[in-house]
């Protein structure tokens, strides 16, 4: 239930706090006033659209706080799935900055609007003469057999109890739509992988075939220098060992037999001499060494054409290779053999998986089937409920004469909502013949129609607080008598609020508040407000509604009336 509404800098509002009652709380108010101000504000609480354009003051931000009592409503759950502090005093807040931004918030905690939706629709139904038009909407139509369908087993909490017929079926329709979109993508790209097997198959036998070996190329690439020099390696190998030790007296190691010689026989007489000789014979040694290693190294290499032309053929394979493939090493080409080995497995199996996902598809649509039919006994159930209960309403709003029936037939193809198509039949006179609601009914009936589906709709479920927006619109007598009465009833199980231009509305309220517009003093710019009005004022209010301002004696005695 609302409580309290705080809004500030918003449109006409300046600033301004309302308290609201349980029952019914009926709001009047010259046209213009800013009745629908209030609509507005409270639109942005349930996570509408905002726009800077409802700043008055561009500096300012606007903000819009309400208050609601929640304890009878069972939301705890939903609070808790959010993280979010529950209490049975809910306080929503809405801010717009003046560079556009807005803030939503949950009893203090920053929220995104998406939650601020959910919840909202879980304390308001706000009724606006445009939603009247919606009777003519397949859609509409649908979700309120749907609404009545999950209520038909009487009052009950929302959230508690078995899933309603919609949810179910919708749950079933989400998996089947969602393998079945999975099963498309599959076979797309089976056909794909089917025009490129023949390439990728082709793209892996060559890199197949080439034998690949990680680092072989480094290898081969030193191999190659080595083929290719062959001769001139030789040489400069003889070249060195003749220099180290040939028949000349001029060879190093010749030269240094000599040396040795001669320290050799005055070892015996100088012990340096001795030291000498031995670091000598060291060197010897190892030049011997050298010179060993460098005639093996020699005699080891010789040029074979056969094998530089294989090299160079194997070489020239790697180069193409990585050329073709855009990348510049031996493991990159071994990474796309494989990757390409297991593209072509798995379009090797993907027949397989492709038929076991239709086999889940073909399951998953009998149980849209399934949950379909059950959803199109609910609502032929539902719609046979509607008919059966909004006569005597309808009766009572005047149209005595009036009859109703909604007809239900199956679509082409199954859909979001199912497969049912739905139409509601009217004809307000006798002997007339029922006709789809759009081409028969004024908009006085819509309005009387959609308030019978509202009463009928609220004594069976469970809902904190309904707001009719000019709902009056195109009634008037006797009618308007009725229509007040009905809220009258409604306001028994709920919160009623109703924005009207009827006295005979407004003299059945518990509560009454008027929208008055006025010329602020401070700025001299012409601002909204709203007030509660004492007994005596509601009396003038009503008096003033009936004729004018002031009012006549016969007003004011037909207003007490109105009221008593």
């Amino acid at each position: 239930m609302l409580k309290t509404l705080h809004i500030e800098n918003y449109a006409l509002i300046r600033e301004t706090d309302i308290s609201f009652g349980s029952g019914f709380v009926a709001i009047t108010g010259e046209t213009g006033a800013g009745k629908s101000i209030l609509l507005g504000a409270l639109g942005l609480l349930i996570g509408q659209r905002a726009d800077t354009a409802v700043l008055a003051d561009k500096e300012r931000k606007c903000i819009v706080e309400a208050q609601f009592d929640i304890s009878s409503l069972a939301l705890q759950t939903l609070f808790d799935e959010a993280d979010i502090d529950y209490d049975d005093r809910l306080i929503l807040r809405r801010e717009i900055s003046p560079s556009g931004k807005t803030r939503a918030f949950v009893n203090d905690t920053p929220v995104q609007l998406p939650f601020m939706r959910i919840l909202g629709a879980q304390l308001l139904d706000i009724h606006s003469q445009h939603q009247t038009l919606t009777l003519a909407d397949s859609t509409f139509r649908l979700s309120l057999l749907d609404s009545l369908a999950a209520t038909s087993s009487g009052r009950r909490p929302v959230g508690e109890g078995a899933p309603s017929p919609i949810k179910t079926y919708q749950a079933a329709y989400a998996a089947y739509s969602a393998l079945k979109r999975e099963l498309e993508n599959l076979t797309t790209t089976e056909a794909q992988n089917r025009k490129e097997q023949d390439y990728l198959q082709f793209q892996f036998n060559e890199l197949y075939e080439a034998r690949l070996q990680p680092d072989e190329q480094q290898a081969l690439e030193q191999e190659s220098q080595l083929l290719a020099h062959a001769e001139a390696i030789r040489e400069g190998l003889g070249e060195a060992s003749a220099l180290l030790d040939d028949d000349s007296e001029q060879a190093i190691l010749s030269r240094l037999r000599q040396a040795k010689s001669a320290l050799s026989h005055i070892s015996a007489y100088h012990p340096e001499a001795e030291a000498l000789l031995a670091r000598l014979d060291s060197s010897l040694i190892e030049l011997d060494d050298i010179n060993s290693s460098i005639a093996s190294l020699a005699d080891s290499i010789s040029y074979n054409p056969e094998r530089q032309q294989q090299v160079d053929d194997r070489l020239a394979l790697i180069y193409r290779l990585q050329k073709k493939h855009a990348v510049d090493s031996v493991e990159a080409l071994i990474a796309i053999r494989d990757d390409l080995d297991t593209r072509l497995q798995s379009i090797s199996t993907l027949d397989s998986r492709i038929q076991a996902l239709m086999e889940q598809v073909d399951k998953a649509f009998g149980q849209v089937q399934q949950a379909a039919d059950a959803l199109t006994a609910a609502r032929r159930d539902a719609g046979g409920l509607l008919s059966e209960n909004i006569l005597p309403t309808l009766h009572d709003l005047g149209m005595a004469e009036a009859r109703f029936s909604v007809q239900l037939a199956p679509t082409p193809s199954y859909g979001p909502m199912g497969h049912d198509a739905v139409a509601f039949l009217f004809n307000a006179n006798r002997g007339g013949e029922l006709r789809d609601i759009a081409k028969v009914a004024s908009g006085g009936e819509l309005s009387r129609l959609m308030l019978a589906i509202k009463s009928m709709l609220t004594s069976r479920s469970v809902f904190p607080t309904i707001i009719f927006d000019e709902i009056d619109t195109g009634v008037s007598g006797d009618i308007s008598v009725a229509v007040g009465n009905i809220m009258c009833r409604m306001a028994e199980r709920m919160q009623v609020i109703a924005i009207t231009h009827l006295p005979q509305i407004a003299a059945r309220a518990a509560q009454h508040l008027k929208v008055y517009k006025r010329v602020d003093d401070g700025d001299d710019r012409t601002v909204s407000r709203i007030r509660q009005l004492s007994p005596d004022e509601r009396l003038t209010e009503i008096a003033v509604m009936l004729s004018s301002d002031p009012p006549t004696p016969a007003a004011l005695q037909t207003a007490r009336e109105l009221m008593s």
